[in-house]
């Protein structure tokens, strides 16, 4: 009797640790939205042609194509989206229905926060300093973070999400620089502190994005070794929202333009909102 008693405290002790470790990761998700949202400018500038007419002609098109003249510059994007979400590999993918809210804030960070539905649930969260998921909401099965490789591999899949998402915070100016790649595809580089980022963005002759790729440092590979390998998305179904024009389907994956390419992460966006400053 004395035996299984201990079992419960030492079970009912474990489910307490478990609950509090989850608050301490939900309140630090809202800590850093918070952070985030409040770098929303309070007075934008309105977008003018002009700012970008020393730019290559796919940069231009991009931007003449995805914010209308006299838009409100907000560089701080909230995405909310659902879909698929592969726990899996290319050859048995295990897609899992899922259903995920963003804030972008390049280039100070971002946060995604996922919980897929089905099977085995498991929910958390991706930032610049953490990737922290559980299942069933309380058991851990990925706290990572805090180290350079796992800053360098964020800081390159919140960049290239800016170039899908949040138009705004990519505009020439101090860590942004563009150049052109060919006709139709123009490269981006951004740079924060130590951490810099190339994405070449394909543009159609409108200026609409169609692809996004570039070379993110990861390990999701068979030899778990991080390196830089070719990731890449692709965007369809845009839609005007507050004078910009966005892809609310968006598919994407490792090993991009290659034959290993594993899209992953099929999005389909349910809202897009760029948050006021608050006063």
């Amino acid at each position: 009797m004395k035996f299984m008693i201990g079992i419960a405290l030492a079970l009912l002790l474990a489910l307490f640790a478990l609950a509090g470790i989850r608050l301490f990761d939900l309140r630090a998700d809202r800590a850093e939205w918070n952070r985030l949202a409040a770098l929303q400018p309070d007075t934008p500038e309105l977008f003018a042609p002009e700012m970008v007419a020393d730019l290559p002609d796919p940069a231009r098109r991009y931007f003449g194509y995805t914010i209308r003249p006299g838009t409100p510059l907000l560089p701080v994007a909230e995405v909310d989206m659902r879909g698929q979400f592969s726990l899996g590999t290319k050859e048995a993918p295990n897609y899992q229905p899922m259903e995920a809210h963003q804030i972008l804030a390049v280039p100070e960070g971002f946060v995604w926060s996922m919980r897929t539905r089905g099977g085995m649930p498991i929910s958390g969260s991706d930032s610049g300093s953490w990737t922290r998921f559980r299942i069933f909401g309380l058991i851990p099965v990925a706290r990572l973070g805090g180290d350079p490789d796992h800053t360098r591999s964020a800081f390159g899949r919140y960049a290239a999400d800016a170039t899908t998402w949040a138009p705004a915070s990519l505009l020439p100016g101090p860590g942004v620089a563009w150049s052109a790649v060919d006709d139709d595809t123009a490269r981006v580089i951004i740079t924060h502190g130590a951490l810099e980022q190339a994405v070449d963005i394909t543009v159609d002759p409108e200026g609409r994005p169609v692809e996004v790729s570039f070379q993110r440092w990861s390990n999701a590979n068979p030899d778990k070794v991080h390196r830089l390998q070719p990731f890449g998305a692709v965007m369809a179904d845009f839609r005007e929202v507050g004078g910009y024009r966005l892809p609310f389907r968006v598919e994407a994956g490792n090993m991009f333009r290659t034959q290993d390419y594993f899209p992953f992460f099929l999005a389909d966006v349910t809202d897009i909102r760029f948050p006021r400053a608050r006063p």
